[in-house]
């Protein structure tokens, strides 16, 4: 069963960055788009990011210019740099394989990203 373990989340002020990671158990890694979600409270999980096999990466209009997604196949870890935070992008964070809205796995916990004013 493949396991994601989501880190790196934390308080920050308006401006601040970020270096969300995920580590996926298992061998399925390499071979799968990963992507980033998030959900803040009382509203819908929202798709973020996404990096394809190859290496393409993708992003709402919403974090265009200050979000990067990346990967490193060799560890398992999908990343996500945050920069320019602001008040709307306070979230828990979770990552998933599979099409962008097509989660394969089941859900980590998160971690919470909470940026202040």
């Amino acid at each position: 069963q493949v396991q994601l373990v989501e880190s790196g989340g934390g308080l920050v002020q308006v401006g601040g960055s970020l270096r969300l990671s995920c580590v996926v158990s298992g061998s399925v890694f390499s071979s799968r788009v990963m992507n980033w979600y998030r959900q803040a409270p009382g509203k819908q999980r929202e798709l973020v990011a996404w990096i394809t096999v190859g290496g393409s990466t993708y992003y709402v209009d919403s974090v265009k210019g200050r979000f990067t997604i990346s990967r490193d196949n060799a560890k398992n870890t999908v990343y996500l740099q945050m920069n320019n935070l602001k008040p709307e992008d306070t979230a828990v964070y979770r990552c998933n394989g599979g099409l962008p809205n097509f989660p394969l796995w089941s859900w980590g916990q998160g971690t919470q990203v909470t940026v202040s004013s």
